[in-house]
């Protein structure tokens, strides 16, 4: 009995379309899981490891239901790649599919109008669109009551528990109370342990249908490496990559990390790219890799859920993540269709400290939450997000986070009306802050666990299965042997000196932030001839190179090493500014008097320029790193420095601090020495500020 409406060989002619093999059959459980929405029988949670073919089961059952003449389908997707992936996959099969992203927004209004003229068999948002009121209005509300099918993709978003837990997925609760209660409904997850699934019953009912698979992946072989430092891991990188099979993904746990593993790589003579959430061109990179252009992509997590890559022979971790469950997620992007493939975590002596950075910051403080209402209190109009940097010192990421989570409450202390955010009569209930402290508890669990995995010796598959509350008995291990762990000093060597070679651009402000600064009385655009030019900072702050032993010269020697200064004075030479500086002179420290200075002076002799301390502090301010974010960074500088007595010597100037995070302390000193009559202005710092400064 095929059941109403449901057709199984115009099923099989579809999945067989979509992936351009005619031999395909269906994956056990895909086709009882497109039955069940085709016929309706109740909501569904598909868990199945990545690469089982979740979209296959919606797209199969979009184009089924659409030739019954049923509604359009609508799928909330957590990632842009995932979403170029699978609207490729959906047209094979001839579904229209549609998507409404931050990267299509010139197309919104066509889209939004081939949906209401029902042109569109699914439509593709990301989780941000269901918390804008223009989407809600203008898409979904014309929509909603002929919607044949909500499909939530990477459902373990929804979950508290969830490794990647997304506040705007708590949306979808309300979206699907709003939609008829015979509306199909699909969750998919490669990742969810019983305490996500039970979450999940909670949000999208309890009688919540599950198909749940196999978690063993038998054709990968999983393999830790304990390579504490920088220049181990790189040097095992360079020595290792070309013998990984095939292609494959190098994941980092920072964007700077990202692109310091991709440049010792390209310098080592392999063919990689960095992809991030900065890179411009992420599609190409994708396709570089999907064509095996490039060995591998050293990406952050912004390459994720969803990259569907059948062949992709390996997945290298340059740093541990932070939870198990996450480690499996990323790590099962390797190894779906190929005998075998390999997946290596190398773990580092950084790890905890960059897992904890993202543990801290997920949630903002009581401290900020109180500093961000305490500004709308009074502001019947609201205030932007800019307006609300003005009047607290909360960092703008800080300040968003805050916003967009108390606007996700229910009942909401804010609402968003525009540009700008507006107290409601709501208070923020206690229970916001139960959560935050259990889901910070969870965090520090999870990347305990993980620091487990990163010790083992054997038994890694079984532990990521037990971790998701699998059956870890039944795992079949790979066949394949470890690679060795060793590399050669001669590449460790190169590694540190690639480390000591490398250095990043301090890039010009061009505007002062918003509102005035009033000691100096500043606005607006900064004139071009005010402006610094394009500096340099020697190394990041803390990191193998010279961040370490930036670090030791300023908190523990008191003085800056000469290695330091020998090292500034080749960047300064290799970079050869133009027109070239003919003198020398630094930031003044109102707690730090001799520092800076006496390593200008000595870079200045080593240089063969004269120095000249020209500026000074008007009065004593709060550490610049104190202040978190850019218009409070600005104006803690306005008006402390000023330019001694004495006409100033002319000519291009380099002007040297020890740290630089926002650049506004360069930006202020280099509009006061040329407004006092210097040349332009190359600013110099011995560190970039990192995640820990």
């Amino acid at each position: 009995m095929t059941g109403r409406g449901y057709r199984p060989a115009r099923a099989l002619e579809l999945l067989r379309a979509g992936t351009g093999l005619a031999p395909a059959t269906f994956r056990d459980g895909q086709e009882d899981a497109i039955r069940h929405l085709v016929e309706n029988q109740g909501r569904l949670l598909v868990v199945q490891k990545t690469g089982w073919g979740k979209s296959a089961v919606y797209f199969i059952a979009t184009k089924l239901l659409r030739e019954q003449g049923l509604g359009p389908v609508l799928l909330v997707s957590p990632l842009l790649a995932l979403m170029r992936n699978q609207i490729e996959a959906a047209r094979r099969m001839g579904v229209r599919a549609e998507q409404i992203t931050s990267e299509n927004q010139d197309d919104w209004d066509e889209v939004a109008g081939k949906v209401r003229g029902d042109e569109v068999d699914i439509l593709l948002i990301s989780p941000e669109r269901l918390a804008n009121a223009t989407f809600q209005q203008q898409v979904l509300a014309q929509v909603a009551a002929r919607v044949s099918m909500l499909v939530i993709d990477e459902a373990h978003c929804v979950s508290d528990w969830g490794h990647d837990f997304r506040p705007q997925y708590r949306l979808i609760e309300r979206i699907a109370r709003t939609l008829p209660a015979n509306t199909r409904l699909l969750a998919t997850t490669a990742t969810a342990n019983n305490r996500v699934m039970d979450d999940l019953r909670a949000v999208l009912g309890p009688k919540l249908a599950v198909s749940r698979g196999d978690l063993n992946r038998p054709s990968l072989h999983l393999q830790t490496i304990r390579l504490p430092s920088q220049t181990a891991r790189l040097a095992w990188l360079a020595e290792h990559l070309e013998s990984l099979p095939g292609s494959g993904i190098v994941y980092a746990l920072t964007v700077r990390d990202a692109g310091l593993v991709a440049d010792w790589l390209r310098f080592q003579g392999h063919e990689v790219a960095a992809y991030t959430s900065e890179s411009q061109d992420r599609e190409r990179l994708e396709q570089d890799l999907l064509q095996n252009r490039v060995k591998a992509l050293i990406a952050t997590t912004a390459l994720g859920m969803g990259f569907d890559k059948p062949d992709l022979g390996f997945v290298v971790h340059y740093q541990a993540p932070g939870s198990v469950v996450a480690y499996y997620q990323q790590v099962g992007r390797a190894g779906r269709a190929i005998p075998s493939a390999r997946g290596v975590l190398l773990s580092g002596e950084e790890d905890t400290d960059i897992t904890d950075w993202f543990i801290r910051s997920a949630f903002p403080t009581r401290a900020e939450v109180q500093h961000v209402i305490d500004a709308l209190e009074g502001e019947p109009a609201g205030l932007s997000v800019p307006e609300i940097q003005q009047r607290v010192n909360v960092a703008k990421g800080r300040i968003e986070k805050t916003l967009q989570l108390l606007s996700l409450e229910q009942p909401a202390p804010v609402v968003k009306d525009g540009p700008r955010w507006q107290l409601t009569v709501a208070q923020l209930s206690e229970a916001f802050w139960e959560r935050a402290e259990r889901l910070t508890d969870l965090r520090r669990q999870e990347q305990a666990q993980m620091q487990q995995y990163a010790q083992l010796e054997k038994g890694h598959m079984a532990f990521l299965i037990a971790a998701l509350d699998g059956d870890p008995s039944a795992v079949q291990t790979s066949k394949l042997a470890d690679l060795p762990t060793s590399f050669s000093t001669e590449r460790a060597n190169d590694a540190a000196r690639f480390l000591r070679r490398t250095n990043f651009p301090i890039e010009p402000r061009k505007r002062w932030p918003g509102g005035v600064l009033p000691a100096f009385g500043l606005s607006g655009k900064i004139p071009e001839d005010r402006q610094t030019k394009r500096g340099k900072a020697l190394c990041s702050w803390g990191d193998a190179g010279y961040g370490e032993l930036v670090r030791r010269g300023k908190y523990v020697d008191g003085r800056f090493a000469d290695e330091l200064v020998t090292a500034c004075a080749g960047l300064v030479t290799n970079w050869a500014p133009d027109p070239a500086p003919c003198w020398v002179t630094c930031i003044p420290s109102w707690r730090h008097p001799e520092l800076v200075p006496n390593f200008a002076r000595r870079l200045a002799d080593a240089l063969g320029l004269p120095f000249h301390e020209v500026l000074g502090k008007t009065d004593d301010r709060p550490e610049q790193k104190t202040m978190r974010n850019s218009t409070q960074q600005a104006r803690n500088v306005d008006g402390s420095l000023a330019v001694r007595e004495g006409p100033l010597p002319g000519g291009p100037v380099l002007l040297v601090d020890d740290m630089v995070d926002s650049g506004w302390t360069f930006t202020v000193a280099g509009w006061l020495l040329q407004e006092h009559g210097s040349g332009p202005v190359f600013p110099l710092a011995l560190a970039r500020a990192g995640y820990d400064e």
